[in-house]
């Protein structure tokens, strides 16, 4: 390929539906426990959990989206780029944020069995009662946010950085 040739891409697939637009009260609802959930909850560590648990769930629009809002919050690419191999490069975490990681795989991936003891103990040691509650429950609406988009192929992209907020 010369430098004058341009790349050819895939074409962009077409959602399935607007879930947003024909289930409006749904969607409301769910921005509302959204920020319910995150209350006081550091946002770093929120991107971080919201950007594994859409690695895990396959959800392109959520990766695009919190990617983009934790680049705009000053996350380091390098911290984005190995959360998918977080177990082989811990050194980028805290040992907080470690816990928030392996606590979300362990809910994220219910097919692997309950939540390990081992998982919970190592977060709660990390976390107030009440942080710790609010990380589950971010945890978990993050998985409808990426159910949302996985079964309805919302597309990934257009997507700017802050806009949900």
């Amino acid at each position: 390929m010369t430098t004058e040739e341009t790349a050819r891409y895939a074409p962009e697939h077409s959602p399935r539906l607007d879930w947003a637009q024909l289930a409006p009260e749904v969607y409301k609802a769910m921005v509302r426990l959204d920020a319910a959930a995150r209350r006081g909850l550091d946002p770093t560590l929120l991107e971080l959990v919201k950007i594994r648990a859409s690695q895990l769930n396959h959800c392109a629009f959520c990766l695009d989206m919190h990617t983009k809002d934790a680049l705009a919050a000053g996350e380091r690419v390098e911290r984005i780029v190995q959360l998918g191999a977080w177990e082989e490069s811990r050194h980028f975490y805290t040992e907080k944020e470690l816990a928030a990681i392996e606590l979300t795989e362990a809910v994220t991936v219910l097919t692997d069995g309950f939540v390990p003891d081992e998982v919970y103990e190592r977060a709660a040691k990390q976390f107030e009662e009440a942080e710790l509650a609010q990380l589950i429950a971010a945890i978990t609406v993050i998985n409808a946010w990426n159910r949302f988009g996985v079964s309805t192929r919302t597309v990934p992209g257009h997507y700017q950085a802050g806009q949900h907020k």
